[in-house]
């Protein structure tokens, strides 16, 4: 059959007579029964604007192995998120041109790909290997020699008389048994180089202690009626939208009724030499701390204002669960006009945040406890919150900060308030 369309494609095109591979790339598909697998090199994919470099940081496959279309080959570790590098084609790897660790740019040639279907004879391959293990036919021979090697063995008792030689060795132990105790504990260090979002992390907080003139205002709430408004709304909701009810949710939404009467704590301050205009926004989007493995990470609720209470737990639940399972995108991080940052789920009873520049205030919440309070001229135990808001002076005044943050006490304690 090759010789014949060969002939046929000579007559077509008499300069491919003298035929070669790149000849018959060039005939009519009928005629291409030559094996043609091309060579595709992958390179470092597009991260973000911002972003040109990151750290190649894992090869989840190896020289040699078949990948499927689309199949992660690398990860990528930038200062914000983890990328993936995924096999344009399916085929199989040929060749790596970095090596973990390994700074790579956008753009550069990543690994050499020879595309192609699965090879055929993988299965089979798999199948002598699985037989190997039937060759136990010798063993069993040896089980017969064994007998034979348990005769000589009466010459053993001979073992026993070296003992008598030993027992000067013990003197020997007991010198060097002293010199055990000298050693006071494991005194070894290990260093670890930082991570690209850990080295970027330190870098915008120390930026942000540089840049802004931050201070940190107190309130405490009494979560009562928050702790009773979820506990009695809380399986109706989770049956009817399959959003599980928390606290996050009700801060951000007090927060944004907060800012109603006292915008400033939206704005931000922009331009040269530490900036010199404040920008007022009308929307509202809050940045909601998150802590994974290789840091703290800030996904973005975007026109939270828009939302109602449930809306906003259904984001803030997608985005935490996105970042546990490092599937954040560049989208998700980027922008936010307001931080929320919860440390009491970590127990923290108070605490002083960063604020997230160019942002111009962070809430901070911790934990819930039981305290002893006035209540109508009565003492009581009643769950309290310490609530943290660290803003920048240069913007906010003492006066609009504390306003703003005895508004969120308000609206915590009145949860109805929140839906007039």
């Amino acid at each position: 059959m090759l010789y014949r369309g060969l002939r046929l494609a000579a007559r077509a095109a008499p300069q491919l007579a003298h035929y070669n591979v790149s000849a018959l790339r060039q005939l009519p598909i009928q005629f291409q029964h030559v094996r043609n697998y091309a060579d595709i090199k992958v390179k470092v994919p597009q991260m973000a604007e911002s972003i040109s470099e990151g750290t190649l940081k894992q090869w989840n496959k190896a020289v040699g192995d078949f990948v499927e279309q689309d199949e992660e080959i690398a990860t990528i570790e930038t200062d914000k998120i983890d990328v993936a590098v995924n096999a344009p084609e399916a085929g199989v790897i040929k060749e790596f041109f970095a090596n973990e660790e390994d700074t790579v740019v956008v753009g550069q040639d990543l690994v050499l790909l020879e595309s192609g279907g699965a090879p055929s004879g993988d299965k089979s391959a798999a199948e002598p290997k699985e037989s190997a293990p039937e060759k136990p036919a010798e063993p069993e021979k040896a089980p017969e020699s064994k007998p034979e090697e348990s005769k000589p063995a009466p010459a053993a008792p001979a073992a026993p008389a070296p003992p008598k030689k030993e027992s000067p060795a013990p003197k020997q132990e007991s010198k060097a048994a002293p010199e055990k105790p000298a050693t006071l504990g494991n005194r070894e260090e290990k260093r670890v180089k930082m991570n690209r979002m850990r080295l970027r992390i330190a870098e915008r907080l120390k930026q942000s202690q540089n840049t802004a003139a931050s201070l940190t205002t107190f309130q405490e709430v009494d979560m009562s009626a928050l702790m009773a408004f979820r506990s009695k709304y809380k399986d109706e909701v989770l049956k009817k939208t399959g959003t599980k009810l928390g606290f996050n949710g009700a801060f951000a939404r007090a927060s944004v009724l907060a800012m109603r009467d006292v915008p400033a704590v939206n704005a931000s301050i922009e331009g040269p030499n530490g900036g010199d205009t404040i920008v007022y926004r009308d929307y509202v989007d809050i940045s909601i701390a998150v802590a994974t493995e290789k840091g703290l990470v800030t996904p973005v609720v975007r026109n939270v204002e828009s939302l109602d209470l449930v809306g906003i737990e259904r984001s803030i639940a997608d985005l935490g669960k996105k970042a546990r399972d490092n599937k954040l995108t560049i989208e998700d991080m980027a922008g936010g006009t307001f931080t929320i940052s919860n440390g009491g789920v970590f127990g923290s009873l108070m605490g002083t945040p960063i604020i997230n520049l160019p942002q111009t205030a962070v809430l901070g919440l911790h934990a819930i406890k039981e305290r002893a309070v006035v209540v109508n001229g009565k003492i009581e135990a009643r769950p309290m919150m310490y609530l943290a808001l660290t803003y920048d002076h240069r913007l906010l005044d003492g006066r609009e900060a504390v306003t703003f943050l005895v508004k969120v006490k308000e609206y915590i304690e009145d949860p109805a308030k929140m839906l007039l």
